[in-house]
């Protein structure tokens, strides 16, 4: 039996699908891959456009080599996350080059659905959720299509709409009951991480400000209580010892499961929720006091057990007053006296200066800030070009420059002085999320300063970008820069009204995060306590899925009969009359039309000819003649199918 060719308005709706399948993934294809693609479905629209045949397979063998080939060359594989939607991709394009049945239709439809499934392997935020749910609505109506008459796109698309919202009820009752396991939603492959902007292991000029031009959140934190003041929201990252003359890396350190030190002063309790940032290090106020599950390096970095490929929230308490490092061991100090031999000569020289104008070591850092402040050095994201010793031209050149030239210049400075000295990343400062009342903290936040150690007083924080620029650490990086032009537009204190909406949409977000992606088992529990239902295992939330899914089931099925079209009506009452007909010899047969049939039973049965002569004529006015608006007529048929009861 041959398959039935696809009517025009099918292919219109299959080239809806599929385009809308496939726009949402062209921010990370490969450029040549989306060109490939839009180029094909432009070919099958202006086939399908002027009613010209499909391609020869041959041509189509050779498309499908060429794609094969280009996605070898773009990613040098044939496994793995990106190469596979590549591959996806470009086969839903050629595929619909040779789709002109509705067997190959069911089958654009599927590789579809798959595209929208494969952009949740890249995000999952509320974005993509609503990018996937057009993408479904689409590709239902063209589901449709294959399977009714033509109608007007717009009719199509509220039927799709309604049968996508009526699984809507069913959806939730699997996310709440389905049995939860720890870990994301979607178990992604180690890569998908590896290009979020954010801070590294290592700092060189520039990059701490190539990461201040983002308005991507970082984390976000929730106090009990007030926050701590702006001089006090330093939060740690990558501490930095070890220095090339250029270069600033991770110096030598071990891990244990307790911090080592005794926390001190005032406490601050939060919870963060950080991004997945590919790291094992976190982000969190000096000093944590101890908290299960996670680690402590020696120099009082927070750690988390692996990689952070996922969000990830801990409950933290913070005593920023703690003194540390109080016995450090001689081996760390020399790595924080180190300098390259020839390095910024000018600055080593600045140092010797200041170690002889010094009464003791401890005078030292001092004299040094002042010795910034009287410099004049510039705060700025756009310094002028260094030269080969980039610390002897920041200090003596340029005298421009952002936190981390300041901080490297100042530990520079220090090391040449004689006092052991090191860079701290992180961030520096936050803001309040007036919506939700979050504390938010964003990449533009991303700061370098210093830690100095001083005998009897431990690793003391000194940071020098204070001493040029103070409005950075009081009113964060949009109050320390003279112009907006290099500011992230989302942090910009000039757009109140984008500001405004930026905290709404956010909060949104942040919501999303909470509930949606971070529904795990304990909130899968908490939930099902507060419904009474203290102890639950995977048994009994399979039991209470099934039973809530057939309650929504029975609750949608009763709906949808209730809210029958009127045509659904009238073929219900003609169904109906012609049972009644059979049941007393008189069958329908599958060729005869209504008028056919009333004449046949009246010529059987003359004592039921008017009244089934009556009821057939207005079923066929009714079904396919003018008068199927008419409501006089409805109701008439209606009453005569009613009181119809032959014998």
């Amino acid at each position: 039996m041959t398959e039935p060719r696809l009517r025009p308005d099918q292919s219109g709706w299959l080239l809806a699908c599929a385009s809308l399948s496939l726009a949402p993934h062209a921010s990370h294809l490969p450029l040549s891959l989306i060109g490939v693609c839009a180029l094909l479905l432009g070919w099958r629209g202006l086939l399908a456009y002027q009613g010209k045949p499909l391609p020869h397979r041959f041509l189509l063998f050779a498309l499908a080599a060429s794609l094969l080939a280009l996605v070898a060359v773009e990613f040098q594989r044939f496994f793995g996350k990106e190469p596979g939607i590549a591959l996806l991709a470009g086969l839903l394009s050629i595929k619909l080059l040779e789709t002109n049945s509705v067997r190959d239709a069911r089958t654009v439809i599927l590789l579809s659905f798959f595209m929208q499934m494969g952009l949740f392997l890249y995000q999952q935020n509320m974005g993509v959720a609503a990018l996937a749910l057009a993408g479904s609505v689409a590709t239902v109506a063209a589901l449709l299509a294959l399977e009714g008459r033509a109608e007007a796109p717009r009719a199509r698309s509220l039927a799709a709409a309604r049968l996508v919202v009526q699984g809507l009820p069913l959806m939730a009752v699997l996310f709440v009951l389905f049995p939860r396991i720890q870990g994301p939603l979607w178990g992604l492959p180690a890569d998908a991480y590896t290009h979020r902007t954010g801070l590294s292991d290592s700092m060189a000029p520039g990059d701490v400000a190539r990461v201040s031009e983002s308005a991507a959140i970082a984390f976000r934190a929730r106090f009990e209580g007030d926050p701590p003041p702006p001089a006090e929201r330093y939060w740690r990252g990558p501490v930095l010892s070890d220095y090339d003359g250029r270069t600033w890396r991770q110096g030598r350190r071990s891990v244990a499961e307790a911090p080592a030190y005794r926390s001190q002063g005032t406490a601050y309790t939060y919870t963060l929720t950080l991004e997945p940032h590919n790291h094992r290090w976190l982000l969190a106020l000096d000093f944590p006091a101890a908290a299960p599950g996670l680690r402590y390096s020696s120099d009082f970095q927070l750690l988390a057990q692996a990689p952070l490929h996922a969000r990830l929230r801990v409950d933290l308490v913070s005593h920023p007053g703690t003194l540390v490092g109080l016995d450090e061991s001689d081996a760390v100090l020399r790595q924080a006296l180190y300098l390259p031999p020839g390095s910024n000569p000018r600055t080593r020289a600045l140092g010797a200066r200041l170690r002889t104008e010094a009464r003791a070591s401890s005078d030292i850092p001092a004299l040094a800030i002042a010795h910034f402040r009287a410099s004049k050095l510039a705060y700025t994201l756009d310094p002028l070009p260094f030269g080969r010793d980039d610390v002897d031209s920041f200090l003596f050149d340029t005298r421009q420059g952002f936190c981390e030239h300041f901080a490297a210049a100042f530990v520079v400075t220090l090391r040449a002085a004689g006092v052991p000295a090191r860079v701290v990343t992180g961030y520096q400062g936050g803001e309040i999320n007036g919506v939700d009342g979050s504390f938010v903290v964003r990449q533009s936040d991303a700061h370098a300063w210093t830690e100095v150690w001083l005998a009897g007083k431990g690793w003391q924080r000194i940071d020098p970008t204070a001493a040029s620029a103070p409005r950075r650490i009081d009113s964060g990086l949009a109050g320390a820069l003279p112009g907006m032009d290099r500011l992230p537009l989302l942090v910009r204190s000039d757009l109140p009204w984008l500001r405004t909406l930026r905290d709404n949409l956010e909060a949104i977000d942040n919501r999303w995060n909470q509930w949606v992606l971070g529904y795990n088992p304990a909130r899968q529990q908490a939930l099902l306590s507060a419904l009474g239902l203290a102890r639950t295992d995977w048994t009994t939330l399979i039991a209470l899925m099934a039973a809530a899914g057939a309650v929504v089931a029975a609750l949608l099925a009763a709906w949808a009969l209730r809210s029958r079209s009127p045509a659904d009506a009238i073929d219900h009452d003609w169904t109906r009359f012609c049972q009644r007909l059979a049941a007393i010899g008189l069958p329908r047969e599958t060729w005869e039309g209504p008028l056919d049939y009333a004449r046949r039973v009246g010529s059987r049965r003359p004592d039921l000819s008017p009244a089934v002569t009556a009821i057939a004529t207005d079923y066929a006015g009714l079904r396919y003649g003018p008068a199927g608006n008419d409501t006089v007529a409805s109701r008439r048929f209606h009453q005569s199918i009613k009181n119809f009861r032959p014998r």
